[in-house]
């Protein structure tokens, strides 16, 4: 019989479970520590602390509904019973394990912190004895939320036994945790959502499918989406969310009433007119850009270019333009490049022929016609004493006039120079007198005189010792250098 009433129970509580995962519940489990009393409910005193006998409790749990959950705790626990000596006999003293099948229904959903709930259910407790009766429970509990999954667990059940001396009161305290998926939840709806079965996240009673603004609160007139500033313009299309302002200025005000909304007015609250950027002023030189912003206020100029003139037209602004009267490129700050050597004419030494940096863009002078200056330097003889160039040493000086024709971006400096015998005036004298005579032959020979120049040092540059009778031949000479035009 014991048995049958057994495989009832077990069969009951998978009848339950079952029911449970039609719905797709969550799982969770329980541990809790029980404190049991078999001597108040059968004869013993009440209230006594020491009849209270220790025990655990492992239970599994499943969501069957919203506020409604399945409950199987196994128990284990050694209890004293009292019994009435005169009519049952001697207490006893044994180890007693439980299973129940529990329903629990809870006064409030999970996500509250504080939640009561009721217990009620049947179970069968095993006795180590051999002995099996069935026992009723009916209790009272508080669950306190811990976390989303976690949940603190305080109850008290007072048992009825189908079995004399066997009636009890349990209280437990534990956790109970909680796996798998979450049980949906029902949200609060309004009455239109409740008939029409639809969402409405933001809860301003706009359902989700026709809510421009679905997670924001906000008003029918503006299809669900909010309006900060009252103008009624929403948010999501107003540039000025915060400040009340007007749908001609997509929700921004114009303080001043110039025309311009006030995000745009650089002087937003003083009248002044669209093209000066709602700034008061005039535009002295009459070339349409206001005196505010025109970089040229007192020169009529291009709206393009700030206000200010381009001479040259070559698009940038006299102001900005090294060349402004010579078109030119940008990168070359608007100067020209005449002879295309990648420098500009600015600081091309000779701007209409290529040259390089290290020459500052003239013509390079080859090393032959270096080595013949160089010769003409030691070459170049006149009569002693004199200015006079000898006649040996017109082939020299024609040379020069030859180079002199073939480098038409380069002048020619002649200087004059002397050894340290006889007087030193006398010598500084002779040397300007050599340096221009040799300046008069390449003038008779073609060469203009705005390209030549002459000067004499006499014998305050010397290259050689004065001492040495060749040191002397050296320091009478006549140099003759190219510099660019």
């Amino acid at each position: 019989m014991r048995k049958f009433l057994l495989l009832s129970i077990l069969g009951c509580m998978i009848s339950i479970a079952s029911y449970g995962q039609q719905v797709n519940a969550k799982q969770g489990i329980s541990f809790k520590a029980l404190f049991m009393d078999y001597q108040s409910q059968n004869g013993g005193s009440i209230g006594a602390i020491k009849d209270y006998d220790f025990g655990y409790e492992i239970g599994y749990y499943r969501q069957l509904q919203d506020n409604l959950k399945l409950v199987v705790p196994f128990k284990v626990g050694s209890v004293t019973s009292h019994t009435n000596s005169e009519v049952n006999g001697s207490p006893f003293y044994k180890k007693v394990f439980g299973l129940d099948a529990q329903i629990q229904y809870q006064f409030l959903q999970d996500s509250s912190i504080v939640t009561p709930y009721v217990v009620a259910g049947l179970g069968g407790v095993l006795e180590d004895v051999g002995e099996f009766n069935m026992q009723a429970p009916l209790g009272l509990g508080f669950q306190f939320k811990a976390s989303e999954r976690a949940f603190i667990n305080v109850q008290s059940e007072y048992r009825v036994s189908f079995t004399d001396d066997r009636n009890n009161i349990q209280h437990a305290i534990g956790f109970v945790y909680w796996f798998g998926p979450q049980a949906p939840k029902k949200e609060e709806m309004s009455e239109i959502e409740e008939e029409d079965l639809v969402t409405d996240s933001d809860l301003d009673g706009i359902a989700d499918y026709v809510d421009l603004c679905p997670n924001a609160f906000g008003s029918k007139e503006l299809n669900g989406c909010p309006d900060v500033d009252d103008d009624g313009i929403a948010d999501y299309l107003d540039d000025c969310p915060t400040e009340f302002g007007l749908l001609i200025f997509n929700g921004c005000p114009d303080t001043d009433g110039d025309g311009l909304s006030d995000n745009k007015d650089e002087c937003p609250n003083i009248y002044g007119p669209i093209n000066n950027k709602g700034c008061p002023g005039g535009d002295r030189d009459n070339d349409g850009v206001p005196d505010n912003v025109d970089r040229c206020p007192n020169q009529a100029g291009l709206i393009a270019l700030g206000g200010c003139p381009d001479n040259d037209g070559d698009g940038i602004a006299n102001l900005d333009d090294k060349c402004p009267n010579d078109p030119g490129p940008k990168v070359y700050n608007g100067c020209p490049d005449t002879d295309g050597d990648g420098l500009d004419d600015s600081i091309d030494k000779c701007p209409r022929s290529a040259g390089s940096v290290s020459t500052n863009g003239c013509p390079e002078i080859t090393v032959k016609d270096k080595e013949t200056l160089n010769i003409a330097m030691r070459a170049l003889e006149f009569d002693t004493g004199r200015a006079t160039i000898k006649g040996s040493s017109y082939s020299v000086m024609i040379q020069i006039a030859d180079i002199m024709n073939r480098y038409p971006d380069y002048n020619l400096s002649i200087s004059g120079h002397t050894d340290n015998t006889g007087k030193e005036s006398t010598n500084q004298k002779l040397s300007e007198q050599r340096a221009k005579a040799c300046y008069d032959f390449l003038v008779k020979n073609g060469i203009k005189s705005n390209r030549l120049s002459s000067q004499g040092f006499g014998e305050s540059r010397p290259i050689a010792d004065n001492t040495l009778l060749k040191g002397r031949s050296l320091n009478r000479r006549v140099e003759f250098n190219l510099v660019p035009r």
